[in-house]
Parts: structure tokens; C-alpha cells; sequence
């Protein structure tokens, strides 16, 4: 089945092969880690690569926000990107210069520099390869190992921004019987939503762990922070935004919002004594926040990690 490997077969086959062990690297690949820390002079670096593999439309944009999430995620600044760009040769350097100049836009955007990378046209390959690496600085160590019983998931954002921005940029037609000229809009504007860049800052004082929802949506993000935790969830699914709109899009097409790629939503895990005034804090900001779950001793939720985006795009 395409998108990321489920988590058995990860761990046989990726996480199983580490390398040397170092000590400065304070955590590595991990089910539920979006990035890994490693120990420098001046703090912590904070490292994360992710490639778009779902979109084409706004793909350069995309490829920014995606990892400097997962920057964000870590407690760190997004600062430096570094691009690899595999492209058919019948797509030629047009190509290549339309994707540049949307990365460098975003990048300018958001204060990170463009550090180097890779380009090349193939013809090995019918679709391009769009891949980036993210680095930045941070003082926390965020991670899985850190949530305890009790603790409470705090998410921003809603559930399936991503995967229906892209149906709504790439597949059009699936939505033409379902949703107004003026919903079509307002679903292809969460295109803007992707960045968890803003909550993060401000739950990184407060979080011991934080996790960028993308493929398999918040069940699949919700099923690695047990993997990663050793601890089972109790879930609040009220309190849990998912837009009218994703809701209408999920009954009419047969698929699982809580399944559909988020980037765009952020899941903090706070200590409970933390909570009302990390979402004070966010408030203030303008930004709405929403308690999912808390950690509990005991058996795990039965989840699924299928990303829904791959069954709607073959449709």
C-alpha cells in the first residue's frame, strides 16, 4: 500500500539500522519523532527531512512548511533548507525554476535561507522528486519518551487541511457535486493554513512532546504518540475540530477524516497543570486550540495509520 511504512515493518527495516551511536545525538529516528536533536556547541540542532509526494499544485510551498514543521515540532527555529529537486527531463528547467521560485518565496516568508542541495533532470522517473532537509536550533528536548499518564493532547488547527486543499488544487471534479464555486475557494485558502510554526513557539515552553499530523492524519499521529509513549490515550473526539465542510467531503466520498493528511494542525502533549495557561496563551494569540485526549496506563486504541488521500486521488 503506498505512503509511510506502517510501523512494524519501520522498525524492521529503518529503525533497526542506526549507525554508530554517538552521544550527542540526544534523539534519533523514532515512530513519532518528526525530527532528531543533536548536541552542538552553542544548544541543540534540531534536523528533519520530509519530500511532497501527495501534491502538485503549490508543491515548493508545501515542501517549506512541511519540514519546518517538523522543526517547530522540536521546539526549534526553522532556519536553513536544503532542497533536492530529481525532475523528468520533459519537464525541463522551467520546471525546475517554477518550484525554486516558490521555495525561495516561502522561505523569504518565514526568515530561512536556502542552504544549498541537489537538482537534476531524468528520465528515469515520470513524476519529479521534491525532498527537502530542515535545520534549526533549539534549547528544549521534546520528545515521546518525556509524556507521562495524565498528560493532555492539545491540538490547533483542523483535521484533513491538507488532504482537502490538495483534492480541491489537484482533483477538482471530486468536488464539483459536493461543495459551492465559493466552498471550493475557502477549502483551496487552507493551502495558507499548513505553518504550526506560530503554536509551537508558544507551546514549546509548556509541551514535553509535540507531533505535526501528516500522513495517516490524527489517528495516525495519535497511534505513533502510543508507540511512543508505551501509554494508551483516552480520546475526546468532540473536542476534536474538524471543519462542516471535510465532514460533508468524508460522508459524500467514503473516507475517515481523522485519516486524511493534516498538515496544518499541531498535537501538544502538556502536562494537565499546564494546560489552561498554555491555552491562555494561544488565545491571546488568535489562535483556537482544542483538548483531544490525555495519556492513561493501560491498553492502547486500536488506530489505524492508512493515509486516506492515496484511495480519493485514485478515484
Amino acid at each position: 500500500m503506498p505512503g509511510k511504512l506502517q510501523p512494524d515493518v519501520l522498525r524492521s527495516n529503518v529503525l533497526d539500522f542506526t549507525g554508530a551511536l554517538r552521544n550527542d545525538l540526544l534523539v534519533g529516528g523514532g515512530i513519532g519523532e518528526d525530527a532528531a536533536l543533536i548536541r552542538v556547541s552553542d544548544g541543540i540542532l534540531v534536523a528533519a527531512s520530509d519530500p511532497v509526494t501527495g501534491a502538485t499544485r503549490n508543491a515548493g510551498r508545501l515542501l517549506v512548511h512541511i519540514n519546518a514543521n517538523d522543526i517547530a515540532c522540536k521546539g526549534g527555529d526553522p532556519s536553513w533548507l536544503i532542497v533536492t529537486l530529481i525532475v523528468p527531463d520533459s519537464m525541463g528547467a522551467g520546471y525546475v525554476h517554477d518550484i525554486m521560485s516558490e521555495i525561495h518565496e516561502t522561505c523569504a516568508e518565514m526568515g530561512i535561507s536556502i542552504a544549498g542541495g541537489h537538482t537534476e533532470l531524468t528520465d528515469r522517473y515520470a513524476q519529479p522528486v521534491i525532498s527537502g532537509t530542515m535545520l534549526g536550533m533549539t534549547h528544549h528536548e521534546l520528545s515521546a519518551k518525556k509524556i507521562h499518564a495524565g498528560d493532555v493532547i492539545l491540538v490547533t488547527g483542523h483535521c484533513g487541511l491538507e488532504g482537502m486543499s490538495i483534492i480541491s488544487h489537484d482533483r477538482p471534479e471530486l468536488f464539483a457535486d459536493i461543495f459551492t464555486p465559493e466552498e471550493m475557494t475557502l477549502i483551496r485558502s487552507w493551502g495558507n493554513d499548513f505553518s504550526v510554526v506560530k503554536p509551537a513557539k508558544i507551546l514549546r515552553d509548556y509541551a514535553v512532546y509535540m507531533h505535526d499530523p501528516t500522513e495517516g492524519g490524527l489517528n495516525g499521529a495519535f497511534y505513533e504518540m502510543q508507540e511512543g509513549s508505551g501509554l494508551g490515550i483516552e480520546l475526546f473526539r468532540d473536542n476534536i475540530p474538524v471543519s462542516p465542510l471535510t465532514l460533508r467531503a468524508a460522508e459524500r466520498l467514503s473516507f475517515n477524516p481523522y485519516n486524511l493528511i493534516s498538515s496544518g494542525m499541531l498535537a501538544a502533549v502538556i502536562p494537565s497543570e499546564r494546560v489552561a495557561k498554555a491555552q491562555a496563551e494561544l488565545e491571546s494569540a488568535g489562535i483556537i486550540s482544542g483538548i483531544a485526549g490525555r495519556f492513561v496506563d493501560g491498553k492502547k486504541l486500536s488506530l489505524s495509520t492508512n493515509e486516506e488521500l492515496w484511495k480519493i486521488l485514485s478515484m
